[in-house]
């Protein structure tokens, strides 16, 4: 499997509280973070930080696990999307100035033909095909409620006023419930995790005109941060793309 990451800090913000993680355990086991920070005075940069360095140190700690269950990846992501949660609760409530600071996370873990995805927030996970989009997480933002309950309709939550308030995030509260799920990958070639300044700005059919394209994987990446930063670039943009080694062709290999 491939996998490449991208953050950009966007047109119009002066700080990147993104923050994202790719790795690999020797037992071929893959996993991904993104988190998208939230805070004055940079406080979202470092929740965004403090939840990618937690995510990393628990995944560490099974370096030499030999064989993994999917109930196995479901409690590992729980317990480093929980190890995030508490570290930054417990800073934020010894300084003053990171109160209140929080962060989203979608991270997956991944192998053989598994997927485990674990999110808190409005970052997103997908599965990506040559004519489908497949979206794997849930936004936990008001937003969402007001959609679900038929408030308000899919294309007025686009210029609702308050898009971005969220109804769960990592660090505000000293417990939060964390959504995990597991998928089979099957013949799906990619899987996108990503902030929401790319998937607020970055349309469906353009992740698939994207990615349908006979240029590389770096390539593709760019060019989705380059349609979010075209299509205002207000927030933060972030991505990880990973695709599966069946669909690497020759000049993405040399």
């Amino acid at each position: 499997m491939l996998m490449i990451s991208r953050s950009d800090i966007g047109r119009v913000r002066q700080v990147n509280e993104d923050s994202m993680l790719i790795g690999k355990l020797n037992n071929d086991i893959h996993f991904a973070i993104v988190a998208d920070g939230m805070g004055g005075h940079q406080a979202g940069d470092v929740a965004s930080q403090l939840a990618v360095e937690a995510f990393r140190k628990i995944i560490s700690q099974h370096e030499e696990l030999e064989q993994l269950t999917v109930e196995d990846g479901k409690r590992i992501v729980k317990t480093a999307i929980r190890q995030a949660n508490e570290d930054i609760y417990l800073l934020a409530s010894k300084m003053e100035q990171y109160h209140n600071m929080g962060t989203t996370i979608v991270a997956a873990l991944i192998w053989k033909d598994q997927v485990v995805i674990g999110h808190v927030g409005d970052s997103r996970a997908y599965f990506i095909s040559e004519q489908e989009v497949q979206r794997l997480t849930d936004d936990h933002s008001l937003v969402n409620v007001l959609i679900q309950t038929g408030q308000i309709t899919e294309e007025e939550a686009e210029h609702h006023p308050r898009k971005n308030v969220l109804t769960r995030a990592i660090g505000t509260d000293n417990q939060v419930e964390i959504d995990i799920a597991s998928y089979q990958w099957g013949d799906k070639p990619y899987l996108l995790l990503c902030s929401d300044g790319l998937s607020n700005r970055v349309t469906e059919q353009q992740f698939i005109e994207v990615l349908n394209q006979e240029v590389s994987l770096e390539t593709k990446a760019d060019q989705l941060i380059q349609h979010a930063l075209e299509s205002g670039g207000e927030d933060n943009i972030t991505l990880v793309l990973c695709m599966k080694d069946t669909t690497i062709r020759e000049e993405e290999t040399q």
